[in-house]
């Protein structure tokens, strides 16, 4: 080790290296961690560090941590010598000259959690039969290669990295590029005008990066893309390219930028995901969406379009997913908005939308029956190209490497991303924030698969339905900010899959209702500014709870002896007038009164003896 500079104390004649700089031991004293990154080496001839000075350090058996970044190690790296370290859990190579190949060693660490080489190794650049490069959620960093771009490979993954700056005109001008996946890196600048030319491509993922300007028109010479996902850019226009009526185009993501102007209908028609949430689109809904027969997923969430919701949407039968939250709507929902037979998700919240809540929202058989989840699953739907199939790969050996945009909706009182794999297992129905008014429909209580159910915020009065206890798959319920009176119904305690309640800012009064689920939802600002509840959840006894069966069982008991003291009264009583009766008879008789005596002598002799006895 005399070749590390600043490393003094492995020189020391300490025997304990478990006390050394950059080591870590275990409680057996056995090595696990040692930190090397940033070591300086002497070199006095200036020659090259190569990999020869790591064979020490694979005898270290009992290692668990390795950092030998920043060295500038040159030469291969040992798959020997590694094979050796069989409990490493963290392996950090980067920012240093290794060459050659990746040792397949390395892949045969079970225990190997994390590997970062932070850099794309230059000599892939020789790996002329290359087909598929993978280097995904790894901490890649730099500009994207020109000899990368130049080669000729079919399947490109390189997400979850921090690569930056532009991507080179040359990558899009191979036929033989099928799939694209730079998502979630720090790539910028317009997309080239040349990315047209890329026509075998069937997935393209450019997504969270901060890529700027306009879509390049020629973006719709890619007739044989199937999945498009530019989400979460800086991309800014109002013009959209047309696409070829002949495009395979089935996935179109263009969320999370900053598009403005109307909004863009130039997709192919057998498009069957439309995503333009979080941009600045304005105006009126374009009537020729109903052309889109296969559309199952149209998200327009956060813009500025204004109007009432347009009768001819109803007409798209095949639609899975509605989302127009957080727009400018007036007027009143639609009744035929039932002729909607699929929909699962029914987002239109925070409009201005008022009247009343059509009694026909009860027919959503989308809400009503149950889904078959292999068919109804939004993944089934998004392509995946039918060559990647024919080559026997299965889906979830490639989907870990993508990531489709999450649905945005409020779910349980926060904002929650649906994953787009699952959609299949969420049935939501929010009309939250308008101006909704009048009684609740109590038919609404048909919908036994709706998950969960959102009508805060509105000016509804009246009663909560009883039918609301048939909601049995019901999971969130939120009917706060209103002006619903009377009383809970007492059916909400058969819900027993509810998890979220809020029934606050209301005129409610009586008793909580009790039950197995119900006796959970203790939050007492689920139930505040009320008129007058009571319950077990807010700890506010109800009247009728006030005695309990044995309070009441001593309060019996006084009014027993209160009547046997009524009776002993009455008794006494009589008992107490015959005794004093005949004692005075026999004082009477004692004092001579019966005696035959002078009339006026008598009756004062009487008195006199009378007054006598009182006293």
């Amino acid at each position: 080790m005399d070749l590390l500079y600043g490393l003094e104390s492995w020189n020391s004649t300490s025997d304990d290296c478990c006390q050394w700089k950059y080591v870590a031991c275990d409680y057996l004293q056995k090595v696990t961690a040692l930190d090397l990154s940033n070591i300086t080496f002497f070199q006095p001839f200036k020659t090259l560090v190569t990999s020869d000075v790591l064979t020490p350090l694979f005898r270290l058996q009992t290692l668990s941590s390795l950092h030998i970044c920043k060295i500038d190690i040159h030469g291969e790296i040992s798959g020997v010598g590694f094979a050796n370290l069989t409990n490493l859990v963290e392996l950090f190579m980067n920012e240093n000259s290794f060459n050659g190949s990746i040792p397949p060693q390395l892949f045969s660490l079970r225990h190997l959690e994390r590997l970062d080489l932070s850099e794309i190794p230059f000599w892939l650049s020789t790996q002329t039969f290359l087909l598929y490069l993978d280097l995904s959620e790894n901490n890649l960093e730099g500009n994207f290669p020109k000899w990368l771009a130049e080669s000729d490979i079919s399947y490109l993954i390189l997400s979850s990295n921090k690569l930056s700056g532009s991507l080179p005109s040359r990558l899009f001008q191979f036929q033989r590029l099928y799939i694209l996946i730079l998502s979630s890196n720090n790539f910028s600048g317009p997309l080239p005008d040349t990315i047209g030319e890329a026509t075998g491509m069937r997935i393209l993922m450019l997504s969270n990066n901060n890529f700027s300007g306009s879509l390049p028109a020629s973006i719709s010479n890619m007739l044989k893309l199937e999945l498009l996902d530019l989400s979460s850019n800086q991309f800014s226009s109002n013009e959209f390219p047309i696409f070829n009526p002949n495009s395979s185009l089935v996935y179109a993501d263009f969320s999370f930028n900053k598009f403005f102007g109307n909004v863009p209908v130039t997709f192919p028609l057998t498009t069957e995901v439309i995503l333009l949430s979080h941009n600045h689109f304005s105006g009126f809904l374009p009537q020729c969406l109903t052309n889109f027969s296969r559309m199952k997923y149209l998200d327009f969430h956060d813009n500025n379009i204004i109007g009432e919701i347009p009768v001819f949407l109803t007409e798209i039968s095949s639609l899975h997913i509605l989302n127009r939250r957080n727009n400018f709507l007036n007027g009143s929902i639609p009744i035929n908005l039932s002729s909607l037979s699929a929909p699962q998700i029914l987002d239109l919240s925070i409009n201005n939308l008022d009247g009343k809540i059509p009694p026909s929202l009860g027919n959503l058989t989308g809400m009503i029956n149950d889904h078959d989840d292999s068919s109804s699953s939004i993944f089934s739907q998004i392509p995946f190209p039918s060559f990647w199939l024919q080559e026997n790969r299965k889906l979830n050996d490639f989907k870990g490497s993508w990531k489709l945009h999450d649905l945005e909706v409020f779910w349980k009182k926060l904002k929650q991303g649906l994953p787009s794999q699952h959609l299949q297992m969420y049935i939501c129905l929010d009309l939250s924030s308008n101006q909704l008014s009048g009684e609740i429909p109590d038919c609404l209580g048909v919908m036994k698969n709706l998950k969960s159910f959102n009508l805060s915020n509105n000016k509804l009065s009246g009663k909560i339905p009883m039918s609301f206890g048939d909601l049995q798959s019901l999971e969130s319920l939120d009917l706060s900010h209103n002006n619903l009176n009377g009383e809970i119904p007492q059916t909400l305690a058969k819900l027993l899959q509810l998890s979220y309640l809020d029934l606050s800012n209301n005129k409610l009064v009586g008793h909580i209702p009790s039950g197995p689920q119900m006796d959970r939802l203790n939050d007492p600002n689920s139930y505040t500014n009320n008129s007058g509840l009571c319950g077990l959840q807010i700890q506010i006894p109800c009247e009728s709870e006030k005695f309990t069966p044995k309070t009441k069982q001593k309060q019996g008991k006084p009014k027993k002896r209160k009547s046997w003291e009524t009776w002993f009264s009455w008794e006494m009583a009589v008992i107490g007038y015959s005794s004093g009766f005949f004692s005075t008879i026999l004082v009477m008789y004692v004092i001579g009164y019966f005696n035959a005596a002078p009339l006026q002598g008598r009756r004062r002799h009487i008195i006199h003896n009378t007054f006598f006895f009182n006293l």
